[in-house]
């Protein structure tokens, strides 16, 4: 099973306002394991930024001038994530984004359903509690100091970590549910009944050993435990 933890950034919240996106993150899992695989790209949004946005994520105007527009990558990045899962926190801004950008370019949009949304099992796991993905990574002990401004890559890292414990850890499907254990753990036991044996085996103690058990005896006093079965 191939899992894309995916990210980005924009210059704003709202493309059909003339919000573009100007970075896409993403990292590869396969059976809840991450290859190494990832893709990264900067694009140029064809506008200036918002100083809001740029507070977020610290990309600017004279940064992402020289970077190829969401046409020029279009492509590579579908071929890179394919029809695999998109693991995404809040994945109806990122997915909004994206099918804004390649409908623009008449290419067809990402299915709703391709998308797992980290934001909805984290508030269905966690009801009432932060769910932002910092909020995660201090549930989970995972480290975000290198988080200092917004970064797809980076937050797709993150979020690949968070996911994986969300869900149990890497590999999940090692796991076994409580009734699945308790059926490994049980252990059928066969009962038998142990006959006597018919002659007692003879006694492999020699008389000296005998005399000498019996003088240790006697040394310990009619007290002695030992008396009790002479």
């Amino acid at each position: 099973m191939r899992e894309i933890v995916l990210d980005t950034e924009t210059t704003g919240f709202d493309p059909q306002s003339g919000d573009r996106i100007v970075e896409i993150g993403a990292v590869e899992l396969v059976r809840h394991m991450p290859t190494g695989n990832t893709y990264h790209q900067y694009i140029n949004p064809e506008r200036s930024m918002p100083d809001d946005a740029f507070q977020v994520h610290g990309l600017g105007d004279d940064f992402l001038r020289d970077k190829p527009v969401f046409k020029l990558i279009a492509q590579d990045f579908l071929d890179f994530i394919g029809d695999a899962k998109l693991v995404i926190h809040n994945a109806a801004f990122d997915i909004k984004f994206l099918n804004a950008e390649l409908g623009w370019l008449g290419l067809p949009a990402i299915p709703w359903d391709q998308a797992i949304d980290t934001l909805a099992i984290a508030r269905k796991k966690f009801p009432g509690s932060p769910a932002s993905l910092d909020a995660l990574c201090r549930r989970y002990g995972i480290d975000n100091t290198a988080r200092t401004l917004h970064g797809a890559l980076l937050d797709s890292e993150i979020l690949a970590e968070v996911y994986l414990e969300m869900i149990g850890g890497r590999q999940p499907d090692f796991g076994l549910s409580t009734s699945e254990a308790q059926a490994d753990q049980a252990v059928t036991v066969k009962s038998e009944r142990v006959g006597q044996r018919p002659n007692p085996l003879p006694s492999r103690l020699t008389d000296e050993e005998k005399a000498a058990h019996a003088a240790m005896i006697d040394g310990m006093g009619e007290s002695a435990v030992w008396s009790r079965f002479s």
